[in-house]
């Protein structure tokens, strides 16, 4: 049993090549308890390092694995909520029309559900669009628009525990089958700080595949605080992951993509921070 990692890094990209080296170095690529934390948000744009990103997306395209910008937009469509230019409403409801044809894109990846869509419709079918039968009308505020509860409740003197929204359900989630692939990510909290004027996002996963999904999930987290601090009038400052079991079960093929994404990490990391990832 390894011991918890906690990573703190003021650039998403380092956050996950610290985790990435740390996690590489381990017996069968699992680290148990591992917490991750960005900052590099204030400014309106996602820091990161652009020579880890695009190697990362070259090793990933070679071994067939979904994009970074697709595996970010399950959490957060950012290109969605561009063209419903600033109105909410709009942009919930065009996703809520469209779920069952975004499902569909990826019908084997996506059969359980996306996470946006527990976020924003949990009471619905994300196949077919359609109320749950074992989720009653009203049972979940805001039609089952969790994000849109909290947007309206997240006011100075609103206690800090109405600010969260649950991704997995036990009446869908809970099955005997050997690998489940969603919901990975169960649960997102907000913490407000109306003195400064900042927000924070908490995510828990119960595991994480750190190369195939962790960069995209750390992308779609920030972007989804980002959405959730501009319509309370904060801003984003940090995001923080908590992961059960982070793992590398998918991984690229060994050979001169995985070795440049290796070389691109230790290069920003440095020689300090590379060892002590793989302490």
């Amino acid at each position: 049993m390894n011991k918890p990692i906690l990573i703190d890094r003021t650039n998403l990209t380092l956050a996950w090549a610290e985790a990435f080296i740390a996690v590489r170095a381990t017996p069968g690529h699992r680290q148990n308890s591992l917490t991750l934390s960005f900052s590099g948000l204030d400014h309106g744009e996602i820091a990161e390092e652009p020579s880890i990103r695009a190697a990362l997306e070259a090793a990933m395209d070679d071994a067939g694995m979904q994009r970074i910008q697709t595996v970010a937009n399950t959490i957060f469509p950012e290109a969605l909520w561009r063209r419903a230019k600033g109105d909410r409403n709009a942009f919930y409801e065009a996703y809520r029309e469209n779920l069952p044809e975004y499902v569909a894109m990826e019908p084997h990846k996506n059969r359980k559900g996306l996470y946006f869509g527990r976020l924003i419709a949990y009471h619905l079918n994300h196949k077919t669009g359609e109320r749950l039968p074992h989720i009653p009308l009203n049972a979940v505020p805001e039609d089952g628009n969790q994000l849109e509860f909290i947007i309206q409740r997240c006011k100075k003197g609103v206690r800090v525990s109405e600010f969260q929204a649950s991704v997995f359900d036990p009446t869908r989630d809970h099955t005997t089958a050997a690998q489940l692939g969603f919901p990975c990510l169960q649960h997102v909290t907000f913490v407000p700080c109306f003195t400064d004027g900042t927000l924070i996002l908490n995510a828990f996963y119960a595991t994480q595949q750190l190369f195939e999904k962790g960069y995209g999930n750390y992308i779609g987290l920030a972007r989804l605080g980002r959405f959730v601090a501009s319509q309370v009038g904060l801003t984003l400052m940090r995001v923080t992951c908590f992961v059960g079991v982070e793992k590398m079960d998918s991984k690229p093929h060994e050979g001169r993509f995985l070795n440049a994404v290796v070389a691109a990490c230790e290069r920003a990391l440095g020689p300090t921070s590379t060892a002590r990832a793989r302490a």
